[in-house]
Parts: C-alpha cells; structure tokens; sequence
C-alpha cells in the first residue's frame, strides 16, 4: 500500500500530530491508514496520562439548557488561554455539559464520591445472601466489580460518552488532550431539573 498526502492531512487531522509525523504512522503501517490512525491514538492516550499532574488553571465555564427544563453550569480546566479560546476546546465543554444534562451524574470522579456512601454501600453488598457461601476473598472481588458498576453511571469520567459510546467521557477529554498538548479536568459542574430539588 503507498502513502498518499491525503492520508497524512487526515491523520494529521484526526489526531493533532505534526505532518510528518503523520507521514512516519503510515510508512510504518505500510500505507494502513486504519493501523496508523490506532497507533497515534495509542501513542497520544500514552502522553495525555503524562501531562494528567499538570496544573490547569484556565478554561471556561459552559452553560447548557435543555428544552428549558434541565440546566447545566460545567467548569472544565486546561493550562492555558489560548486553549481555552480554540474552537475544539469550546466543543468539548459543550459537549460535557450535554452529557451531565442528558445523564444526570453525581460526581465528577470517583474519588468524590464520598467514604461514607461507598462503605455503606460496600457493606450492604457484601451482606447479600448470594455471597454468604463464598470464600472471603471471593465475595470481596465480587464487591468490587459491582460497587464499579453501581457508581459508574453516577461519575461522571466513568460514563460512556453520549455522542460516541466506544469511549468513556474519561476517555473523550483523554484524545483532547492528546491534540491540545495540554492538560484538560473538570472542575466542578451542577445541573438544574425543573421541578426536582436534591
């Protein structure tokens, strides 16, 4: 298979890496485009984890209003302001505050999910009869897989994405950051449902 210019301004595009990089995918994919397109997501995941412990101080707050009866205020975080003023940047806060307004999450991690509410939950499932007959160190597996499963839709990172659910919301902001070159996190969000009070 060649390598053809249109290929390298696609992958180039679609990942936000430089033409030759691109051009160096594909070569090494003998023209694939399919396998250099996975190969630069793998490679930008790779430095999105890198860049997660920097510090993202700028950004904006988006807003979101659904059929005027769901309101959705999201802080969503990068390094700079030039990133918070590009276009995609922009896009992905949108599309944040649409996923809290569409699935309602809790939590913005799971490590704001507060100790008292995950123990009691913990230890009311392990109190199941279902797990009275298995060995300790079983049941407490077993535990494990469903408190994941039982917050994954109240965390917000956690939840698979609306617009494409082959990736988590995590997962999404992960690619953003591969392309920007910069850290991206949100803050904080609060959504509003007509009618309905906490």
């Amino acid at each position: 298979m060649g390598v053809t210019i249109e290929d390298i301004k696609k992958l180039k595009e679609l990942t936000g890496v430089g033409l030759t990089d691109a051009k160096q995918a594909l070569v090494a994919a003998d023209g694939d485009f399919d396998k250099a397109l996975e190969e630069m997501r793998k490679k930008g995941l790779t430095k999105a984890e890198k860049k997660g412990d920097r510090e993202a101080r700028a950004g904006l707050i988006e807003s979101y209003v659904h059929s005027g009866r769901i309101g959705v205020i999201v802080e969503v975080n990068c390094e700079t302001d030039f990133v918070a003023r590009v276009d995609e940047f922009k896009q992905l806060a949108h599309e944040i505050a649409m996923q809290i307004a569409a699935m309602s999450p809790r939590y913005v991690s799971e490590a704001d999910i507060p100790a008292a509410e995950y123990d009691a939950k913990k230890q009311e499932l392990l109190a199941s009869d279902s797990l009275k007959s298995k060995p300790a160190e079983m049941a407490e597996k077993i535990v494990e897989g469903q408190l994941k499963k039982h917050f994954a839709e109240q965390v917000l990172l956690s939840q698979m994405f609306i617009l494409d659910d082959t990736v988590t919301v995590d997962e999404r902001i992960k690619q953003q950051i591969a392309k920007s070159g910069e850290n991206i996190i949100v803050r904080q969000f609060k959504r509003i449902e007509l009618g309905v009070t906490e």
